[in-house]
């Protein structure tokens, strides 16, 4: 069984605030370093009123400053909103002051609409130079060479590990290119993720980083009690799609008794589409989910969302998982 790993995008839930949600963050992170979960990521995005990870660097301090041994890291910064200097000397001080923890993902969409992207002062076709930009990054975090005049600092040589985020080929295209790991966004993504991991797995060109090809791939996972209880709680990010199409962002809505009544048949298709990677149920019914998932993409690392409105359910959820994992890992070596 693969190792598994939690996304977090700090969600906050209807009548709560962005300082409740980052207590709530750094609260599930405690939890999920207990449970054996091996990293522990936060995404950037931007103007979106529930979701309180905009500043991602300064929450994934946060996150590690009040852990021990989880890794942390951004999945992702989205890179066109950034020069890479600045980042590499953001993930640099981070590297400096939780050494051997931290984990850097970028992917090239904005995270954001392009309103915002002005007012982030960055030019709409700066996605067109990310493959430039990655390899920028990976100088100014790697050794200084001979007649260097520019330096990250802390950044240069600190070597944090670079991950190509993706929901397309393109990611997949350059993830094997330059011989780093890849994580498929399939928790929202889902269309492309086979024949996106066929591309990488067959291009993939050994690097210094990364000797083979390496895919963590993204799942929404809502575990509970009961198959009942689950699907009941998988009605907020239900909702929270459904608010997608209709342009109504909002803050992570409470779970409702009848979902069929909130969407329309459409509605409930591109939903549901989006959705399709998610596992939903008992601790039995999350354990099939889980097989089936990986028998079928062949994942190295499963990272895992779980938009859940009350915090102690989104607990709840993350420790049933936990227990399911263990409980799969041990099977094969107790059988042998």
């Amino acid at each position: 069984m693969p190792p598994i790993s939690v996304l977090d995008l700090a969600p906050v839930p209807e009548g709560s605030s962005p300082s409740d949600a980052l207590r709530n963050t750094l609260d599930l992170a405690q939890h999920a370093e207990r449970w054996g979960y091996r990293r522990y990521w936060l995404a950037e995005h931007h103007n979106m009123v529930g979701i309180a990870s905009a500043a991602t660097s300064i929450v994934i301090a946060h996150v590690a400053g009040g852990t021990r041994t989880i890794r942390v890291g951004a999945g992702g910064i989205m890179l066109p909103n950034h020069a890479p200097m600045i980042i590499a000397e953001q993930f640099g001080t981070l590297e400096s002051l939780f050494p051997g923890r931290i984990d850097l993902g970028v992917g090239r969409a904005p995270g954001t609409d392009q309103l915002t992207l002005r007012a982030l002062r960055r030019d709409p076709t700066s996605a067109d130079t990310f493959p430039q930009d990655v390899l920028e990054l990976q100088a100014l975090l790697g050794p200084l060479q001979d007649g260097q005049a520019v330096q990250a600092v802390p950044g240069t040589d600190t070597n944090v590990p670079i991950w190509i985020l993706g929901s397309s080929l393109f990611g997949a295209q350059l993830a094997a290119m330059l011989g780093l790991p890849y994580a498929f966004a399939s928790h929202f993504a889902p269309n492309a993720l086979m024949q996106a991991l066929h591309v990488y797995r067959e291009r993939f060109q050994p690097s210094k980083q990364l000797d083979k090809p390496y895919a963590m791939v993204g799942l929404n996972v809502i575990a509970a009690e009961t198959d009942e209880e689950a699907r009941y709680l998988f009605t907020s990010p239900q909702q929270q799609f459904t608010n997608l199409f209709r342009g109504a962002r909002g803050k992570l809505r409470p779970p409702i008794d009848d979902i069929e009544s909130y969407w329309t048949p459409a509605e409930k298709a591109q939903a549901m589409n989006m959705l399709s990677c998610s596992v939903v149920g008992s601790a039995a019914t999350v354990r099939r989910g889980l097989e089936d998932f990986v028998a079928q993409t062949g994942a190295d690392e499963l990272i895992v969302a779980s938009a859940i409105y009350d915090h102690r359910k989104r607990l709840r959820s993350y420790e049933i998982l936990a227990d399911v994992h263990q409980d799969m890992s041990r099977k094969p070596a107790a059988a042998q």
